[in-house]
């Protein structure tokens, strides 16, 4: 390969193939381009070699590098040159053969192959330039190499033009996305918390028209009290050291009113990594912020009202004990005498003696109930087969004389409230044997199962997996309408002359499963028993 005197083509020179396909080094055409003055601004190896030279990118004209002659030997003027027509007339020049004289005296045969280039406006820019050495080719190779060549060109420039387009199109739909946003307050900050840009949610949030704020500092947001104490500082510094910082807080709008705002500060990073600002994204939360204060309160005073509706329970009857244990006394003093009396005053005695039993019953169910709207109770491991044993074991005498027969399979471990959870079960056993079949013994079982709580399907966003506890028996059942009902606070479905109760019992067992998240269903037929089921958190 000759190479003249001049060899600092070897190697990739400056300024030279940055952005051209790779493809162009490989093969021995020499391709470059110009601008519409006709300055060089990139080549190829190719191109390097074939001047003998390598110039400075953008400060040397394509002529300056070579004389150019025809096959006779004869000088072409610059003018005349293809290189200056394609320039001068806008025009592509295919395969013009001619001689190319470098400064070291060394002359080539090419076929040249200018190409103007035009912006997306139409006008022209430059020149592709391709120099295919004919010198000791096959003209017919020389041309087949610059077709290849060629197409390679076009379909660069092609895919360049449509990926330009196409970036274009997408980065102002990107900014449309964001100056349209209104629902949402959109800046973009410098390094140093500057605003660059503001969309019309900032300016519907914040109350400042564009003009008006960017380029103030973010800050201007912020209450005096967190300027004071650095707050702006610390979430941008925040974020520039985690990528994200997020905050909700009280804001300032432009006219001085406040505004609760939840607020993303996001780092934006070089290639490098090194942060080069922020993104800053705010939504106006006040109206939720109020709606949550409210709630919060109202439950604070419905908290408050219900211990004082429950201290006053519990104080009023503990304190109507007293009373009736003296009308008890009393009852029970004359009752001695009865034989003495007419028919219907023992009849009124009677029926004063089982009012104020029922008064007790009432009394005694209301402390129990009182007790179950506790919380102050300590959760411990709880043992349910102990506790059904000992239920059981407490109603002995009647289950003897009834002939009933209570089973229950191994029954889990769970944290609950010992004492509630005794008369849980002491309500729940007791209603089996009180509620029975007048022609058929009682039986009841207890069962317990783990279960998804998808299978409460009537509630909302339950998750996770309960214990799920049955209580089922042969009883006269009830009604399925009044499934829910059941459990209302001296609700009673049965004749009080048949069935003893205060209608409290289920109420206090509700009571106790919600005490402990869980839920209470009942299910029934008349005259074809009935099942109590107990959903209690498997996490308890």
């Amino acid at each position: 390969m000759e190479t003249g005197t001049n060899n600092h083509y070897r190697g990739r020179p400056a300024g030279g193939m940055t952005g051209y396909p790779e493809i162009l080094q490989l093969l021995p055409a020499a391709v470059y381009s110009t601008d519409a003055a006709g300055f060089i601004l990139r080549y190829n190896d190719a191109a390097a070699e074939l001047w003998g030279v390598s110039p400075e990118a953008g400060k040397t004209l394509w002529s300056d590098l070579w004389k150019v002659f025809d096959h006779d030997g004869r000088p072409i003027p610059p003018e005349a040159a293809p290189m200056s027509i394609a320039l001068r007339e806008g025009n592509e020049l295919r395969g013009v053969e001619v001689v190319l004289e470098r400064a070291d005296g060394l002359r080539k045969t090419v076929a040249c192959f200018p190409r103007p280039v035009y912006d997306a406006h139409g006008r022209l820019t430059g020149t592709v330039n391709m120099l295919t050495d004919i010198t000791k080719q096959n003209e017919a190779i020389a041309l087949k190499i610059t077709a290849s060549l060629e197409k390679s060109v076009q379909e660069y420039n092609a895919e360049l033009l449509r990926k330009n387009e196409a970036l274009k199109k997408s980065e102002e739909r990107y900014h449309k996305m964001i100056e349209e946003v209104e629902d949402y307050a959109i800046l973009l900050l410098n390094r140093e918390g500057y605003i660059l840009n503001w969309n019309r949610g900032a300016e519907k949030i914040k109350g400042y028209r564009e003009e008006e704020i960017v380029g103030r500092h973010f800050s201007i947001f912020y209450l005096p009290e967190d300027r004071e104490q650095g707050l702006p500082a610390r979430m941008i510094n925040s974020a520039a050291t985690a990528g994200k910082a997020m905050q909700e807080g009280w804001r300032m709008r432009k006219n001085g009113t406040r505004f609760w705002g939840s607020i993303i500060i996001t780092a934006l990073h070089n290639d490098a990594g090194d942060v080069i600002g922020f993104s800053k994204v705010t939504r106006d939360l006040t109206e939720k912020k109020i709606a949550e204060d409210k709630i919060r309160k109202y439950a604070a005073e419905l908290e408050f009202q219900n211990k004082e509706l429950e201290q006053f329970a519990y104080a009023a009857a503990h304190d109507m004990k007293e009373p009736l244990r003296k009308i008890q006394f009393y009852n029970s003093y004359v009752n001695e005498y009865a034989d003495g009396l007419p028919e219907k005053m023992k009849d009124f005695l009677s029926r004063s003696m089982d009012a104020a039993k029922r008064m007790r019953q009432l009394i005694d169910d209301l402390l129990t109930y009182s007790k179950a709207s506790s919380f102050s109770q300590e959760l411990a491991m709880v043992d349910l087969n102990e506790v059904v044993n000992a239920v059981v074991a407490s109603h002995r005498d009647s289950v003897e004389r009834m002939g009933a027969v209570i089973e229950w399979e191994k029954l889990p471990v769970i944290k609950a409230i010992p004492f509630q959870f005794n008369q849980l079960f002491e309500n729940l056993l007791g209603n089996s044997l009180k509620y029975r079949h007048p022609g058929r013994p009682p039986k009841i079982k207890v069962a317990a199962s783990i279960v998804p709580g998808s299978e409460l399907k009537d509630l909302k966003e339950v998750g996770g997996f309960f214990h799920k506890i049955t209580v089922t028996d042969n009883g006269i059942g009830f009604d399925t309408q009044y499934a829910a009902k059941i459990f209302d606070l001296f609700q009673r479905l049965h004749n009080g002359n048949e069935y003893t109760g205060t209608g409290i019992g289920l109420a206090i067992c509700k009571k106790i499963v919600q005490n402990h998240q869980g839920v209470i269903r009942a299910s029934s037929l008349p005259y074809q028993g009935a099942e109590f089921a107990v959903y209690i958190p498997a996490g308890n």
